[in-house]
């Protein structure tokens, strides 16, 4: 058995609306998109205009830089939309289901007896490719480079995250079928993420040709990146690759039938759904039906993924790519008398400002309220005590500022997503953006020494 890693410093967030392990078959949507700012540093270039039609693995658009990785539809029917933002950046690329599923057809086989090169063919040409994201950088990863490593988490400590276990419980084969074809993909090992008190499936602990590790310990223990740090750090030069549990048996199923099989398991959470709970549902689809009658009112924002680090979105919004929660929280845009001078108990605080900490068991409902203004941006110990690596984040967030990529580089930078430093930003007393300003930094990188 793998020696346990103990990580101490971290913070569990008692938010109220954790879903029941009831898994419901959701109502199939009308509309499905995908959306290219789920993927960071991709220029689209579209491969369909509207009305066109399209099948299940049909390419909707892909990279301009690099032509070969595409994105494909989730299911079959008719481009309604191309949805455009700011200098029209494209934002959505809305596909209209037409009620019966067709597919494209791609090369099934067992991965073990495929070479390298068929099996990232096959992941190119079904637009599952970009399921594998690239360390440094959080990016989708290039086909033309041989990772060091493969890392998977096989457990989520984000507020309300969906339990990996109950999610990937029928998918042992497929699973296993996912951990060859990316075993094929690495020069190194596939390392598998294991926590002690919250990973029990016999789907994990039984896989085979991955190489285990065990956690323990508070959010962000399940972020890949911390495991990464703890098992074997990116240097300079390196790239390791991830992959999202799930996506793991998406890959899995199309090398064992041919075909793109975008199901996806969504946890519905927050204190503002009536009842929250798992649903079968797509990549891409849209959360309306999911919605529809069982939330509590207005005044309330609606999260694809978790609190820290999800995307706001309507409530007729798509599914992000790479996400498998749904998050409902009330909306903060009021202002508290005397804030936290008061002594409440219905507040939940990091620093036990308040007296709710001798409730431990409390879940809270808490909204977006930023409890106070933006202040300057002071050294005060209160990242490092929510960040378990070895890095002085606030360092390396100042050199971010100033563009000094010396000094990113030496601080590490190149550890680092946005996921990594979220609980940073969400016990800063200064209320800085610190995803967004890690975000500046990577593009600077990538612009200065390339990805």
């Amino acid at each position: 058995m793998s020696k346990v890693i103990r990580l101490k410093r971290g913070l569990d967030i008692p938010l109220a609306g954790q879903a029941e392990k009831i898994l419901t078959q959701a109502e199939m949507p009308e509309l499905f998109a995908l959306q290219p700012p789920d993927f960071p540093g991709l220029t689209p270039r579209l491969s369909v205009k509207v009305n066109d039609r399209v099948q299940a693995g049909s390419p909707l658009f892909y990279d301009k830089y690099r032509p070969e990785i595409r994105f494909t539809s989730p299911v079959s029917g008719t481009v309604v939309a191309v949805n455009r933002g700011d200098r029209r950046r494209i934002l959505e690329v809305v596909v209209e289901y037409d009620g019966e599923m067709k597919y494209e057809i791609y090369a099934k086989g067992d991965p073990t007896r495929m070479s390298r090169e068929e099996i990232v063919q096959n992941l190119l040409k079904s637009g599952l490719f970009p399921l594998i994201r690239q360390r440094p950088y959080g990016i989708v990863a290039s086909p033309e480079d041989v990772p060091r490593d493969i890392f998977i988490s096989a457990f989520d400590t984000a507020p309300l995250a969906p339990d990996m276990d109950f999610v990937i419980q029928d998918g042992k084969e497929d699973f296993q079928t996912g951990i060859q074809a990316l075993r094929k993909l690495t020069s190194g090992e596939v390392h598998l993420g294991l926590h002690t008190e919250l990973t029990f499936s016999p789907v994990f602990k039984e896989a085979e040709n991955v190489k285990t590790h065990l956690f323990s310990g508070p959010h962000p223990s399940g972020n890949v990146g911390i495991q990464i740090h703890h098992i074997a750090p990116v240097n300079r030069g390196e790239k390791v690759w991830t992959v999202n549990p799930q996506d793991v048996l998406l890959i899995g199923r199309l090398f064992s039938k041919g075909l793109l099989d975008a199901r996806r398991i969504v946890a519905l959470t927050g204190s503002e759904v009536l009842k929250p709970r798992y649903y079968r549902t797509m990549v891409g689809a849209s959360v309306k039906k999911l919605l529809e009658n069982n939330l509590t009112g207005e005044g309330i924002r609606v999260i694809s993924g978790n609190v820290l680090t999800g995307r706001r979105i309507s409530r007729e919004g798509f599914l992000g790519f790479y996400d498998s929660q749904i998050t409902v929280i009330p909306e903060g845009n009021y202002h508290e008398f005397l804030g936290w001078a008061m002594p409440r108990l219905d507040k939940f605080s990091a620093s036990r400002a308040f007296f709710s900490w001798l409730m431990p068991n409390r879940k809270f409902r808490l909204d977006t309220n930023l409890h106070g203004g933006k202040r300057s941006f002071v050294m005060t110990g209160e990242y490092e005590k929510v960040l378990p690596m070895d890095i002085y984040p606030v360092p390396l967030l100042k050199s971010i500022l100033i563009g000094d990529i010396d000094k990113m580089e030496q601080l590490g930078i190149y550890e680092v997503v946005e996921e990594d430093l979220a609980l940073c930003e969400f016990v800063c007393t200064s209320k800085t953006d610190v995803q967004s300003i890690l975000r500046e930094g990577i593009q600077v990188m990538i612009k200065e020494l390339g990805s």
